[in-house]
């Protein structure tokens, strides 16, 4: 898969991590814009059911943070994703900054298939 060979190039890591990496992504983007908006992007993207089952599962910290946050406003809501991202990526023993690594190879392969909408709605789902 393209986005698999981008990753592994670019930031070293291995094919199972690649995967991983991607399918939390993709899983934050789901779980934050919902099947609507997310079916736009999916069905830009070759493969992202493999890349969606890849992804480790959570041990749950993140919703309950989201949960918890959520009330209070002004984006607070957001941290219980990034808690399940960084969560993700250290069960694929990558540092939390990889993430940061990650999400611009991931949009710009996005907008390379989708277009400049769909990476946009992406991007909006990871901020």
């Amino acid at each position: 898969m393209e986005l698999l060979n981008l990753l592994i190039q670019n930031l070293g890591v291995n094919a199972e991590q690649a995967k991983g990496g991607a399918g939390l992504i993709f899983q934050q983007a789901r779980d934050t814009l919902g099947d609507g908006d997310f079916g736009k992007i999916a069905a830009e993207i070759p493969g992202i059911s493999d890349l969606l089952n890849a992804a480790p599962k959570s041990s749950g910290l993140g919703g309950a943070i989201a949960s918890m946050t959520s009330g209070f406003g002004g984006g607070l809501e957001k941290l219980g994703g990034l808690a399940g991202l960084a969560g993700g990526f250290s069960k694929l023993g990558l540092e939390s900054d990889m993430i940061g690594k990650f999400i611009p190879i991931v949009l710009t392969y996005v907008q390379s298939k989708g277009g400049e909408t769909i990476k946009n709605l992406l991007a909006g789902a990871l901020k």
